[in-house]
């Protein structure tokens, strides 16, 4: 029986050395004192070793999961998979992370990578956009529940991307249904921007499109106080200036009917 054992043993060990998927030399390392794997992770973090700085947090989680360090390595694990751009991973990480740590001083630092991840992934107009709406629930989660730290103004600064991009894609369709004469579904777009998204860049060109659409569908009072918040708010704006020219031409100029949605939503407005 000893001598079987000894012989599988040697069978194993030739086969470690003629694997090349298994490194040997690395199997006495990744069972070293967490505190020696987490120093090491951070050297090869610095040193620009992202692969092996992750493999270095991936031991500890997995062979001292109890200790303190586990708990260190874990959200560097997400932010390493993070700065890898390996999205989904720091996502997974440091939720597991805000699961296990709820309260620990990095919890907020991991609710900011999971924002940040998402807001990696945020496509196009064209696209699907709902990485733009996972970034603003992670982000604004950072902006609420860790009102204090050092992540609230980029969370901010990443949130407003988003929101843009929300209303970018709101505008895509809306010029779309534009184009085809659909006027109803047209309007219903570009007032989900001015109403949803009244700090977004895109409000302007919806207030326009307003103007137009309403024009387009003879409800002229609406056109009116479309073209007045937009001069209110944006008097500068190529938009304004395009809008009062098409009422104009028909005999009409900006006027505010205080009774309607778009004079209620302009108090929200950027300019307002």
């Amino acid at each position: 029986m000893i001598a079987l054992s000894l012989g599988l043993s040697g069978l194993l060990l030739s086969a470690c050395q003629n694997d090349p998927d298994i490194d040997i030399t690395k199997l006495k390392a990744d069972t070293d004192p967490p505190d020696v794997l987490y120093r090491q992770g951070l050297a090869n973090l610095n040193a620009g070793k992202t692969t092996e700085a992750a493999r270095k947090f991936d031991a500890i989680d997995r062979e001292h999961p109890f200790s303190e360090y586990a708990r260190k390595a874990l959200v560097m694990k997400a932010f390493v998979a993070y700065r890898n751009g390996q999205s989904q991973d720091a996502i997974t990480a440091a939720t597991r992370y805000l699961n296990l740590y709820p309260q620990s001083e990095d919890a907020a630092y991991a609710q900011y990578i999971v924002g940040l991840a998402y807001s990696k992934q945020i496509p196009t107009v064209t696209q699907d956009q709902k990485p733009a709406f996972k970034t603003i629930e992670a982000m604004q989660t950072v902006i609420d529940k860790y009102p204090t730290s050092e992540y609230v103004e980029d969370a901010r600064a990443k949130l407003r991307f988003a929101k843009d991009q929300l209303a970018g894609k709101e505008m895509q369709v809306g010029r779309y249904y534009l184009e085809r004469k659909e006027y109803l579904a047209a309007a219903s777009r570009f007032r989900t921007v001015v109403e949803q998204y009244p700090t977004t860049n895109q409000v302007e060109e919806a207030l326009a499109r307003l103007v137009e659409t309403y024009f387009a569908m003879g409800v002229t009072s609406e056109a009116q106080t479309a073209a007045a918040v937009l001069g209110h708010n944006y008097p500068d704006s190529q938009w304004y200036a395009d809008s009062y020219k098409l009422l104009q031409g028909n005999g009409l100029e900006p006027r505010e009917n205080g009774g309607s949605w778009i004079s209620r939503a302009g108090k929200n407005l950027i300019g307002a």
